[in-house]
């Protein structure tokens, strides 16, 4: 591994880089926050993908990638005097150490949830009126609920045991039944995101990330999907033509596979 000095140099490289791109490059010039932040959220995505497959040589790639574009909005910012990389560096710094009481401080904590409630009581202390400001707005909904319950934990606004929970599931997917044998579309679509908010508050007592889980079934369901294509390809039958049963084999294959 590299030496703090060398990583010190290297992201100097970076910023040097960045220069050089702002000034002589047509499209590196052209580039905005606004017409970034699209870029961004992909490269997020790309690196979510590479760490859910465990790829380390992808995950270092696409962490350039999303540290390129914290340097790039850097430099914008420097451009505008609003602020630079020091400044972003310093912020983030000062931030950790003041949400950091029981390693800066004379703070006793006892595990990580006290760590937890710490952080979200020193935030409301820094000025935000609700624990749920700081869950973006943009998030796909299933991570947003994941979120919203996290944070919420973090004030003891909270179940007490995994019981609990499973119990309520159960409420809701009756509470669904009910709407759905009433036909109310409205109602059953609401009903349905009870439903779904109250299994990820249980998977979260089973210490399952429910945006992980769900996209290692999207592979799985992917593949197997795949298989059964390549396998219909090999037919010269088009699945359009084929039998559900006649899938289910191939689909069974791929299982087993």
């Amino acid at each position: 591994m590299n030496s703090k000095q060398n990583q010190l140099q290297a992201f100097e490289r970076l910023l040097d880089i960045m220069d050089d791109l702002r000034e002589k490059c047509p499209w590196d010039k052209k580039q905005t926050m606004q017409t970034l932040r699209h870029l961004t959220i992909e490269e997020t995505y790309e690196l979510g993908d590479a760490i859910l497959d465990n790829d380390l040589n992808e995950v270092k790639n696409e962490l350039g990638d999303l540290l390129l574009h914290i340097v790039f909005y850097a430099k914008i910012g420097s451009e505008t005097n609003d602020f630079d990389m020091a400044d972003v560096c310093n912020d983030i710094c000062e931030k950790l150490i003041h949400r950091h009481p029981h390693i800066y401080s004379d703070v006793v904590v006892k595990d990580e949830e006290e760590v937890k409630q710490n952080w979200e009581k020193l935030k409301l202390k820094e000025g935000k009126k609700s624990v749920l400001e700081g869950v973006p707005k943009s998030l796909p909904a299933l991570v947003k609920a994941s979120r919203i319950q996290d944070k919420v934990k973090g004030v003891g606004f909270d179940w007490e045991e995994s019981h609990q929970v499973w119990d309520k599931v159960q409420e809701e997917l009756q509470e669904l039944q009910v709407e759905i044998e009433a036909g109310d579309q409205d109602k059953m679509e609401s009903e349905f995101g009870d439903v779904l908010f109250s299994m990820i508050n249980y998977a979260r007592f089973l210490n399952i990330n429910p945006e992980d889980a769900l996209e290692r079934t999207n592979k799985k369901f992917i593949k197997r999907f795949q298989y059964l294509e390549s396998k219909a390809d090999e037919l010269g039958k088009p699945l359009m033509d084929m039998t559900l049963a006649e899938m289910d084999v191939f689909w069974n294959e791929a299982k087993k596979l």
